[in-house]
């Protein structure tokens, strides 16, 4: 039986995640967030917060950028020819988009600047760069099976986000 948070171990918790004062994303009892302790599944601060906690601690981190979402990076802004994409009539400064690679793979972007020839694309994460709050409670924990530590993630996360599917709307 696992007693406290340590490596291997698979979490069940509710969150609120908090950024310049507003509740952009939580999760309650009813549909918790579940992460495999020491596997990068959340960010590093939240981790290093939880490390030790007990089933029924509730722990509240305020983290600067560099233990939640890093800093921005330069490189992640790309300007590019518009012609290789094929936005929404109504794409406009300021819209999030969903662009598709050479390989398929998706990747969400914001964009920067745009006009008729080119467009310029910010590939940071939003939160980069961010203050970020986070109001836990620990719901339950669990020895993490074989699978899930060759995985890096528990069952119920590879469920929750099943990238067939996955609609990248993180606003609940």
């Amino acid at each position: 039986m696992v007693d406290k948070i340590e490596n291997g171990v698979v979490v069940t918790m509710t969150y609120r995640m908090i950024v310049d004062g507003q509740e952009i994303e939580s999760a309650s009892a009813d549909d918790p967030l579940y992460y495999l302790h020491g596997s990068d599944n959340i960010v590093p601060g939240l981790e290093a917060a939880l490390t030790g906690k007990k089933a029924g601690d509730k722990v509240n981190v305020t983290l600067q950028p560099d233990d939640a979402y890093g800093m921005p990076d330069d490189e992640e802004i790309q300007t590019l020819p518009m012609e290789d994409f094929d936005l929404p009539d109504d794409a406009k400064v300021g819209d999030e988009v969903e662009i598709e690679d050479a390989d398929g793979d998706l990747f969400i972007a914001v964009i920067k600047a745009m006009d008729e020839k080119i467009i310029t694309l910010d590939f940071n994460i939003p939160l980069a760069g961010k203050v970020v709050t986070f109001e836990t409670e620990v719901l339950e924990l669990r020895e993490a099976t074989e699978e899930e530590i060759e995985d890096g993630e528990p069952e119920e996360y590879a469920e929750l986000f099943d990238f067939d599917e996955h609609d990248h709307d993180h606003d609940h």
